[in-house]
């Protein structure tokens, strides 16, 4: 497995970001970064399940479309949908249009919208594993794709009725939202440099 590679700038990233500049960006600017708001770690988590399955570019590039046809991800809003709202986002060409995803992301925000301010926030984040007890990866193949915390978390989540996210979908919303860094120990974006 590789390691760091240069990209076009001469600096070295993770392999997986040097693809297409839509990686690239997000790679710089905000996979690995924290991520705090119930709103901003529902988006995430929404993303994410979405993204089972298809590869996270095909989300990356309709996030805007997403964002647009859930309410900016406020679960507040999202709660608030009807059957009619269902069938729009089932033909909205902008999103992924998955019944049972779809579903998920409504019956989501419906139980979210019970939880107190930072609930989300506070239990997503009590998962985050101690980084000292973490080496760099120092290639792809150190990453992992599961993770005790991300399997516990994983059923923490389903526990309370969260659809959806299972152990694999979890660790990438970890790694996403920075609760791991796992860009490669060489990378420029290690640490959020």
């Amino acid at each position: 497995m590789s390691g760091a590679e240069a990209a076009p700038d001469g600096r070295p990233r993770c392999p997986w970001g040097l693809s297409t500049d839509d990686y690239l960006a997000y790679h710089d600017t905000e996979w690995g970064r924290p991520v705090h708001g119930d709103d901003a770690l529902f988006e995430r988590l929404c993303l994410e399940a979405f993204q089972s399955g298809l590869s996270w570019l095909t989300i990356l590039r309709r996030r805007e479309g997403f964002r647009s046809a859930f309410a900016g991800f406020r679960i507040s809003a999202v709660a608030e949908f009807t059957d009619a709202d269902r069938e729009r986002l089932l033909a909205d060409a902008g999103i992924i249009r998955n019944r049972a995803k779809i579903d998920a992301t409504l019956a989501n925000a419906k139980v979210l919208a019970g939880w107190g301010e930072g609930e989300l926030d506070a239990l997503i984040w009590s998962y985050a594993p101690d980084p000292a007890t973490r080496p760099a990866p120092r290639t792809l193949g150190d990453v992992p794709a599961v993770t005790p915390e991300s399997t516990a978390l994983a059923k923490d989540l389903k526990k309370r009725s969260i659809r959806f996210v299972g152990p694999t979908t979890a660790y990438a919303l970890m790694q996403a939202c920075g609760l791991v860094d796992d860009h490669l120990a060489d990378c420029v974006a290690r640490g959020g440099r």
